[in-house]
C-alpha cells in the first residue's frame, strides 16, 4: 500500500485534490473532517462535542480523531485500494505518533506527505468564499478563520517536521488553477 498526507491549512484545497488524487491512483480518501461533520449531521454525542470545537476554530481531541481511523486500513484492503489519502490529518506530532504505530501494526506506513503551500491572506478568502455556499458555521467568520489558520500554523505545521526528519515531505505551490496543482501533485506522489 502507498499511503499518503495530504498536509494543508484550512483552505489549501485539500478536499478538492484528495478527491483527485483518490481516483487517479485507486486510494481510500480519509478526511476526518468529513467522518467529524457526518457526525456533527447524525447529531451523535462524538459529533456534538466534535462541533463545540470546531466552532470555536480548535482542534478535536486527538483520542477521538484516532479512534475513528482505525479501520481505515482493513477497509482499503478489501475494497482493493493501492493504498490511503489522509486528508487533514494528523494534525499533531501526537496523532503523527499514533498513525506510525497504528500503520506498524496494520504492516505498512507513510510513504510521503504532500503538503500545500498557500498563503494566509489567500486561505481567508477562500474560506469566506467557501462560507457563502458550504453552511459551515465556521466557515463565515473572519475571526474564526483566522484562528483556524493560527492553529494549523502552531499545532499542524510542527508534523512536517515529524516526517521530514526521514525525507517523507514534498512541498506544492498550493495556488494557481485546480490541474496545475493536481499535476504537480500527481508528479509528487509518483516521485515517492
Amino acid at each position: 500500500m502507498k499511503n499518503i498526507i495530504l498536509f494543508g491549512p484550512p483552505g489549501s484545497g485539500k478536499g478538492t485534490q484528495a478527491a483527485m488524487l483518490k481516483d487517479h491512483f485507486n486510494l481510500l480518501h480519509i478526511s476526518t473532517g468529513d467522518l467529524l461533520r457526518e457526525e456533527i449531521r447524525k447529531g451523535s454525542v462524538l459529533g456534538t462535542e466534535a462541533k463545540q470545537y470546531m466552532d470555536r476554530g480548535e482542534l478535536v481531541p486527538d483520542a477521538v480523531v484516532i479512534g475513528m481511523i482505525g479501520g481505515s486500513f482493513d477497509t482499503a484492503r478489501e475494497e482493493g485500494k493501492e493504498g490511503i489519502i489522509f486528508d487533514g490529518f494528523p494534525r499533531t506530532v501526537a496523532q503523527a505518533e499514533a498513525l506510525d504505530r497504528l500503520m506498524e501494526d496494520k504492516d505498512t506506513s507513510i510513504a510521503g506527505v504532500l503538503s500545500l503551500v498557500v498563503d494566509e491572506e489567500e486561505l481567508t478568502k477562500r474560506i469566506l468564499n467557501r462560507g457563502l455556499t458550504s453552511g459551515r458555521s465556521d466557515d463565515s467568520d473572519e475571526a474564526t478563520i483566522r484562528n483556524r489558520v493560527q492553529e494549523y500554523r502552531t499545532k499542524t505545521e510542527p508534523v512536517a517536521s515529524y516526517y521530514a526528519a526521514n525525507d517523507k515531505v514534498r512541498e506544492i505551490e498550493g495556488v494557481g488553477s485546480i490541474d496545475d496543482i493536481f499535476q504537480a501533485l500527481c508528479k509528487a506522489f509518483e516521485d515517492l
